[in-house]
């Protein structure tokens, strides 16, 4: 999977010019767009350090988007090698995780000094993004090895795929508060308490800009992430034989 995950990296990065900087420059570009129109739409209700804010969201849903796109295609895209050779086909889908994991680092890298930039002050917190991400990359597999099968199943998945990333994306809280946009809808916020990507934004912003999250989010996400990965794990497996047949 790592092989597989590296020989990937290193062919994109040849065919750019600008190589592992677009491993940065690509949610860099997508926080200043998103920001800059979600920014001047949400005018007083803007999170405090809206720009930390942006940024420490969209890197960090970018690794799930990615995961999730990448394994919903891993099936699919790779039909005459899965045709072709007998060897686990699970390894398809954990090592598109595995080389969107590889890309996100350079990204998260960065953040600490993006943070500095803009006036946060480093703390010893930032160093619990570590397991965090760990955590999150069980999550991201889970859910990439679930797409992975039903994209097999039914290939018109795939043109939903785009449309369910965005779905995530504007409802997770990448953008805004979701304390202040649902403050008058007490049981929408309660209902975000149980939504994981929510929880993984809200304790990565807990831990890099100091934002109070509750502490239980941890164990909420560890306990989702641990669930997709083994659910998604032999719900794939379920099908192993139908690979390469449909």
């Amino acid at each position: 999977m790592m092989t597989m995950a590296s020989y990937r990296m290193r062919s994109t990065v040849e065919e750019n010019r600008l190589g592992f900087v677009w491993f940065v420059l690509r949610p860099s570009l997508d926080a200043l767009i998103y920001g800059v129109v979600f920014g001047i739409l949400q005018g007083a209700s803007r999170p405090p350090n809206y720009v930390a804010y942006v940024v420490t969201g969209v890197f960090l849903f970018s690794f799930f988007k990615q995961s999730f796109t990448d394994g919903a295609q891993s099936i699919v895209s790779s039909r005459t090698l899965v045709q072709s050779l007998a060897f686990p086909r699970v390894t398809l889908p954990l090592s598109r995780v595995v080389e969107d994991l590889l890309g996100v680092l350079p990204a998260m890298a960065i953040l600490p000094f993006i943070l500095l930039i803009v006036h946060q002050p480093p703390r010893v917190s930032w160093l619990l993004m570590i397991p965090l991400l760990l955590i999150y990359f069980l999550f991201n597999a889970g859910m990439a090895m679930i797409a992975a099968r039903l994209t097999v199943h039914m290939r018109d998945l795939n043109q939903m795929v785009p449309v369910i990333s965005r779905v995530l994306f504007y409802s997770s809280g990448v953008l805004f508060n979701v304390n202040t946009i649902f403050k008058h809808h007490p049981k929408v916020i309660t209902l975000y308490d149980y939504h994981p990507l929510y929880q993984v934004l809200s304790i990565a912003r807990g831990l890099m800009l100091g934002n109070p999250y509750p502490l239980h989010y941890w164990l909420y996400f560890t306990a989702f992430s641990v669930v997709a990965f083994v659910g998604g794990l032999v719900f794939f497996w379920r099908a192993e034989e139908l690979y390469g047949r449909q």
